[in-house]
């Protein structure tokens, strides 16, 4: 079963989270670029959680945002 995302941001440190699971010591943490960090899953290496830093600057002056990942999004049941 998939896990469900959610998304939390820190104003404080300006800083997106989104996560499928709650970040545990084994896993790995990978700089995808442009600011993005994902944290890994060791076993598998499927990306667990991304923290996009600086996250209110990059929405001023800009319509689009990506993040440097894909994803095969299905309705939660």
């Amino acid at each position: 079963m998939a896990a469900k995302l959610a998304f939390q941001y820190d104003r404080e440190a300006d800083i997106l989270h989104i996560t499928s699971r709650p970040p545990y010591p084994e896993q790995e943490t990978e700089e995808l670029g442009d600011d993005v960090i994902a944290r890994l899953n060791p076993e598998t290496g499927d990306v667990e959680s991304l923290e996009v830093l600086f996250f209110s600057t990059r929405l001023l002056g800009t319509d689009l945002f990506e993040l440097p990942v894909t994803a095969d999004l299905h309705r939660a049941g």
